[in-house]
């Protein structure tokens, strides 16, 4: 698959950072998307986010802002097969990374995702290739898989909150409209 008209990211965005604005680029030049969904999971099933829905959507707009064809939502379902389920995407991609792609076997009804949308994964260095291949040999339609390389960008969600946390800039870490929120609004400014 190389064009689809839609290409879908879900995450919990607590904050939304730089490496998530370069994978949306990545993904919208790779597939050549005419619309990227940038869903923000209110709930999420796998781990706690600190900060509100609310506010983690305002900052994922703000993140995205200066991407063309983004729309961001909030996600009220906890699994992507479920919100997948109730918007039945047509001709569509779903984003994720390379270290989320290896942990997708493990997802709920993760055959039932590759019926419903077609997977992208970026390859980015850091994953060992062990549990890419052992992901790959385990995928229920390998035909469903495209991947698409992109730079690394070595920042996660943890890191910006420990390091407002602590006092300390995050300018190089999140686009500048996201850190202006942050202290704006008083995120992560407890240590967790």
């Amino acid at each position: 698959m190389a064009v689809a008209q839609l290409g879908i990211l879900g995450g919990v965005f607590d904050p939304p950072h730089v490496g998530h604005v370069a994978l949306a680029r990545a993904a919208i030049e790779h597939f050549r998307l005419e619309r990227l969904l940038v869903l923000v999971v209110a709930d999420p099933g796998h781990k706690r986010a600190t900060t509100s829905a609310e506010a983690r959507v305002e900052l994922a707009r703000l993140a995205f802002s200066d991407l063309p064809g983004v729309e961001v939502e909030l996600d009220t379902h906890a699994r992507t097969v479920d919100s997948l389920e109730e918007r039945k995407p047509k001709d569509a991609v779903f984003i994720v990374g390379a270290d989320e792609f290896a942990d997708f076997p493990r997802w709920k009804e993760p055959e039932r995702v590759l019926e419903l949308v077609y997977l992208g994964v970026a390859m980015r260095p850091g994953v060992p290739d062990r549990r890419m291949r052992d992901a790959r040999a385990r995928v229920p339609a390998p035909d469903r898989i495209s991947f698409f390389e992109m730079v690394p960008v070595v920042v996660s969600s943890s890191e910006v909150r420990e390091r407002v946390a602590a006092g300390k800039p995050i300018d190089e870490l999140v686009p500048p409209k996201v850190a202006e929120a942050i202290a704006r609004l008083g995120l992560y400014q407890d240590a967790e």
